[in-house]
C-alpha cells in the first residue's frame, strides 16, 4: 500500500485539514498519508481532527517551523 505525500505549506486553518479529509476519502482503509504544513495551528487542528473523525495520528514531528503528520486512515 503506498503511503501518500501532501504539501499544504502555504496555507493557513483550515485549509491543511479540509484538504487532508478530501485525500483521505480517496483512500483505503489502513493505508498512511503524510502531511507536511507550516501553518502554526496545524498540530492541534490536525489531533482535533483524528480524534474526531477517527483516523489515527501515527506521527507527528515539528522542524523549523515545518510540521509533518502521519495519519493511517480509519474504517470511517
Amino acid at each position: 500500500m503506498e503511503q501518500k505525500i501532501f504539501d499544504f505549506t502555504g496555507l493557513k486553518c483550515p485549509l491543511p485539514v479540509l484538504k487532508a479529509r478530501r485525500a483521505l476519502k480517496s483512500m483505503v482503509i489502513g493505508q498512511l498519508i503524510e502531511i507536511i504544513a507550516d501553518d502554526p495551528a496545524a498540530p492541534i487542528d490536525f489531533q482535533h481532527f483524528c480524534e474526531t473523525s477517527g483516523h489515527k495520528l501515527e506521527q507527528r514531528s515539528e522542524q523549523d517551523g515545518l510540521f509533518t503528520f502521519l495519519i493511517r486512515k480509519s474504517t470511517k
